[in-house]
């Protein structure tokens, strides 16, 4: 289960919806509690794919480890990545699969048309062969 302070919640809304039509992405902060991941803060990173970002996201490594760091620094942990869909549903697809972790969370925001419209998290298993539905409980 991952719960989503409000404040990053709505970081990584409007995140998604400034960058709208492009893919945006992001690191998710935060600590266990319970069992569950507790998001505390969000990190914008710059979408750098190459490919076509209406369609896709890549997180330079050097950034995702400045974010490991940072958290630790807070006397947090890199929880999760985030990243959005732009006109398409909050689905993992086979390029998110194959480029996960499957020690982190992987939150999908679906912009449609401008507009938040849904969002899902996502477990990859540990071969990357599938990804299963993790409980996302958004802090409004």
């Amino acid at each position: 289960m991952m719960r989503i302070e409000k404040e990053p919640w709505e970081a990584v809304l409007a995140h998604a919806l400034a960058t709208y039509p492009e893919e945006c992405c992001g690191a998710l902060l935060g600590r266990m509690e319970a069992g569950a991941k507790r998001v505390t803060r969000a990190l914008a990173l710059e979408n750098v794919s190459p490919a076509p970002r209406r369609f896709h996201y890549e997180v330079r490594q050097e950034d995702l480890l400045a974010a490991a760091r940072q958290a630790h620094q807070q006397g947090l942990r890199l929880v999760g990545i985030y990243h959005s869909h732009p006109d398409r549903d909050a689905y993992f697809s086979e390029t998110d699969l194959k480029n996960s972790t499957p020690w982190y969370s992987f939150l999908v925001v679906s912009v449609r048309n401008g507009a938040f419209d849904h969002a899902r998290c996502w477990l990859p298993n540990r071969e990357q062969t599938g990804a299963e539905p993790e409980e996302l409980i958004p802090e409004t």
